[in-house]
């Protein structure tokens, strides 16, 4: 037993003095960094309640929808609160048929209500310039309208439509304001006019210059996906008397103008598209 605590000391000191070294070699080299940063991932909060104000003309109105729920509005709101599980979304329809430009203006500055409504919003939609191209197409009827001719009075559009613009701005200057193209709603009947479709497209183009133009404002063209309809499904109407002719199965039986419900669901599809897009910009805090 006497022999054993000898070595037991001896043991004792042998495991001390590893300790020893081990503690003053962690002290005195210091430890390598972690090459795992740690990464502080943002959390987006999304707004519990979404106002969504639509100003226009008729195809903010509606006109052509059998349902009489307002067009293309209530099919947006349907569509973004399914796809982005948007808890409430309250929409407020500012359309007019007929109106043009000036007057969509005009209405702003002289409607309390309508000022308050665009103050709210989160986010504004706009269909406008339609109406101001057929004043032109009409005041020229019985001359030979071109695209040169409409180019000269597209300055004035864009004119009317950069203080369209700043009168929005004025109400909100932070929501993102999404404008709908102008469609050729003649293309099936008058394919042996193609200035129309051409003076169409120059008009969209004037839109989106000024569109481009503007902060935190999108264009959204429609008119190649309207001015045919869905080919495979386009109805020839036989009780013209003088002859078939093509109808456009987006267009409504009424007037041969305005969309119809399915007309107006592919609008809302493309304001939806690009809606979900730049969601930061109208749906997070």
């Amino acid at each position: 037993m006497k022999q054993k605590i000898p070595y037991i000391k001896k043991l004792l000191v042998m495991v001390a003095l590893f300790a020893l070294s081990f503690g003053l070699s962690s002290w005195l080299i210091p430890s390598a960094p972690s090459r795992l940063k740690a990464t502080n991932t943002p959390v987006v909060t999304n707004k519990e309640l979404i106002h969504l104000v639509a100003v226009g003309d008729s195809l903010t109105e509606g006109v052509g929808d059998t349902t009489e729920a307002g067009g293309y509005v209530p099919l947006l709101k349907s569509g973004l609160m399914d796809s982005l599980n948007i808890p409430a979304l309250e929409t407020v329809n500012y359309g007019r048929s007929g109106d043009k430009t000036w007057q969509i203006q005009r209405r702003i500055e002289k409607n309390p209500k309508l000022q308050q409504a665009l103050k709210e919003a989160d986010a504004i939609t706009l269909t406008v310039g339609g109406n101001d191209l057929m004043k032109v197409v009409k005041a020229e009827m019985f001359n030979d309208i071109t695209p040169e001719l409409v180019k000269k009075k597209e300055v004035v559009y864009q004119k009317k439509l950069t203080e369209l613009y700043q009168t929005l701005r004025k109400y909100n200057d932070r929501a993102p304001i999404y404008q709908l193209g102008i469609y050729n709603p003649y293309y099936m009947n008058f394919e042996e006019l193609p200035s129309m479709q051409e003076i169409v497209n120059h008009w969209n183009l004037a839109s989106k210059e000024i569109v481009k133009e503007e902060r935190k404002a999108f264009f959204i063209p429609i008119n190649d996906l309207i001015y045919k309809g869905t080919e495979q499904k386009n109805r020839v109407d036989t009780t013209d008397s003088n002859g078939s002719k093509k109808v456009n199965n987006l267009l409504s039986d009424t007037d041969n103008f305005h969309p119809n419900n399915l007309g107006y669901q592919v609008i809302a599809n493309e304001f939806q598209k690009q809606m979900i897009e730049t969601k930061k910009l109208w749906l997070e805090k």
